[in-house]
């Protein structure tokens, strides 16, 4: 039977340990976080409506050189970011419901 000291026991533990402990990456200072992603979104809401109210203004007034499908398609596209958006807030507001009524 072989017999292992205590020292040569004690320094495997230690060279695997070393070896488990992998150095922590940073964090990637590019990664946008969620109120950037958050504001993106929204502009992008805002932009769909701009440009929608500004096609339909066009074509009432017959300036715009969009048709009435064009002109519907921006509009149901506007219409849905905007539920979309207003479907998510919904979900964490309810989240931060469920959270605040958690007993503690």
């Amino acid at each position: 039977m072989n017999e292992i000291s205590p020292d040569q026991l004690l320094s495997q533990i230690r060279a695997m340990s070393q070896s488990l402990q992998a150095p922590q990456a940073p964090a990637e200072p590019s990664a946008p976080g969620f109120g950037d992603m958050l504001r993106t979104t929204l502009d992008a809401v805002n932009e769909a409506q701009q440009e929608s109210k500004a096609l339909k203004t066009g074509f009432v007034n017959g300036t715009g050189d969009a048709s009435l499908a064009e002109v519907m398609i921006a509009a149901q596209k506007a219409d849905l970011s905007f539920r979309a958006v207003t479907e998510v807030r919904n979900k964490l507001v309810q989240a931060y419901q469920d959270i605040m009524n958690m007993p503690v």
